[in-house]
């Protein structure tokens, strides 16, 4: 199983950017995916997932301005982020489990993961 996010750079105070993320080795349609970021010396935290079936789930704090998005014939999972804040600064990880998850934005739940992709917005 890989993973291989791109997308992230530097953008200012109420920018877009989207990120994607690449699945390979798996079967992608059937895995749960999600979004997390970490800032150094933080905690994980996760910011989307999404079923198998299309199910989104979202942080409170990106509710309203993230969509998570897949697209199956693609082997892609999309993070689209708008009004970004400074607040949303991080290494944004991209990760997958291979069923149903409980805790979609726990780390715990997922058991591969991409390298990350950085994301810095300016004031």
């Amino acid at each position: 199983v890989q993973l291989v996010e791109s997308g992230g750079g530097s953008v200012q105070t109420g920018g877009s950017l989207r990120l994607s993320c690449v699945g390979s080795g798996f079967t992608f349609s059937t895995y749960a995916m999600a979004w997390f970021r970490q800032v150094p010396g933080q905690v994980r935290e996760g910011v989307a997932a999404v079923d198998s079936d299309g199910s989104a789930t979202y942080a409170d704090s990106v509710k309203d301005r993230f969509t998570i998005s897949r697209d199956n014939a693609k082997d892609t999972l999309y993070l689209d982020m708008n009004s970004l804040k400074p607040a949303d600064t991080a290494m944004y990880y991209c990760a997958a489990y291979p069923g149903p998850v409980i805790n979609r934005l726990a780390t715990w739940e997922y058991n591969y993961w991409g390298q990350g992709t950085q994301v810095t917005v300016s004031s």
